[in-house]
């Protein structure tokens, strides 16, 4: 079965933006010195096209072996889109910029800077996409940076996940890939050459995309919310900013009363936000008393974003915190699938032989000390949320 770019968009009538889609394969890649090789792997074999959508881009060893292969591809005639945001790549040198000036390469910033416009600065894209042709997409939660690197960083990397996709669903990311560009989208049009197969292997899997539209599409947390109510068996998460809504903290809460085995994976003292996690840890003890086990992830700093209930999974850029749903483009690759449910719950399980496990009795005695960074972050948190929507509310 064969659709291309433009005809997916509608080829089905379907409450999200894109509608379930069979014949994909997916590959979970855990951590930089597996994700990293096998993307640019791919953007190494490129025919025809390359579309890279990223947040975080900061120059170093890593971003500068991407860009090795991307000026390789380009010199082979491959037509490039590169798409990053431009408070995430701030940390992006100038030299790496003009190195990237080629007629095969288009480049473009999303919502660039401009001080003075506080509240059109806050919408960024928050998405990590490579596409290459229509074979292969790559989506998660990890930036292009030394950071993610345990060749470079050590012991301190940061751990997180990125998941290779085949099939269908590949050109529902190009699908997005297309509606975010903010150049002249007849550049685009090269897309539409491209379809995808249904994959015959025995890995034929059910496969959704799933985003988040700067507040104003909320698939991600809407489909979260609901595979939480019902579940039956488990409900695993794993984020690296913490700061759920009241709708998401009472469908946790409602599934550990039910029997229903709970557990939450955060960052423990390895952040890069620390005001983020005292603000969410002030929600412990409420998920704790009602059943929720938590852990708190102690080698490094974990990044990943995964969500595991039952059979489904969703993993993607999406953290669950309320300024990731509210500013943010936001993408998740939903997968209905024991076999893969499998493979996920065997890294949560990894995971979790690296954490600490958070209990009730022991959190009710914790110090002052913490109680009062939790209550002062908290309040922050508050503040900033309710300026945050009478911004969005005002007109510019």
């Amino acid at each position: 079965m064969l659709k291309s770019f433009s005809g997916m968009a509608k080829s089905e009538i379907n409450p999200y933006h894109f509608p379930w889609r069979s014949g994909n394969r997916f590959q979970l890649r855990v951590d930089g010195d597996d994700f990293f090789p096998a993307m640019l792997d791919a953007i190494q074999d490129a025919k025809q096209l390359i579309a890279l959508e990223m947040y975080l881009v900061e120059s170093g060893r890593v971003l500068n072996q991407f860009i090795d292969a991307l000026l390789q591809a380009a010199r082979r005639e491959v037509k490039i889109f590169l798409l990053l945001d431009d408070f995430g790549a701030r940390s992006m040198k100038k030299h790496d910029r003009q190195r990237l000036q080629h007629a095969n390469i288009k480049l473009c910033f999303y919502n660039p800077l401009h001080y003075g416009k506080l509240r059109r600065m806050l919408f960024r894209d928050h998405r990590k996409l490579l596409l290459v042709d229509n074979r292969v997409a790559f989506i998660g939660g990890a930036g292009i940076t030394d950071a993610f690197d345990p060749s470079h960083s050590g012991k301190h990397y940061w751990h997180d996940i990125m998941l290779e996709i085949h099939g269908p669903c590949v050109l529902d990311w190009g699908q997005l890939f297309i509606e975010n560009w903010p150049a002249d989208k007849s550049d685009l049009d090269f897309f539409n050459h491209f379809s995808a197969s249904t994959d015959t292997s025995n890995q034929d899997l059910l496969g959704r995309v799933t985003i988040t539209q700067l507040g104003n599409r909320q698939e991600i947390k809407a489909s979260l919310i609901k595979r939480i109510k019902s579940s039956e068996h488990q409900v695993w998460i794993t984020t690296a900013y913490f700061v759920p809504s009241w709708k998401i903290r009472r469908a946790l809460r409602k599934a550990a009363r039910r029997g229903v085995d709970v557990r939450l994976i955060l960052p423990g003292r390895h952040t890069d936000h620390p005001a983020i996690r005292h603000a969410g840890r002030r929600y412990y003890y409420s998920l704790l008393k009602h059943g929720v086990h938590i852990f708190e992830y102690q080698p490094r700093f974990s990044h990943s974003k995964a969500y595991l209930c039952d059979q489904w999974s969703s993993v993607g850029s999406s953290n669950l915190d309320r300024w990731n749903f509210l500013w943010n483009l936001e993408g998740n690759q939903e997968i209905d699938d024991q076999g893969f449910a499998t493979e996920l719950k065997k890294m949560f399980e990894n995971d979790i032989a690296d954490c600490i496990e958070i209990h009730y009795e022991n959190w009710r005695r914790r110090p002052w000390h913490r109680r009062l960074l939790e209550w002062f972050w908290g309040r922050v948190d508050i503040w900033l949320s309710r300026a945050a929507l009478r911004w969005r509310n005002r007109k510019d």
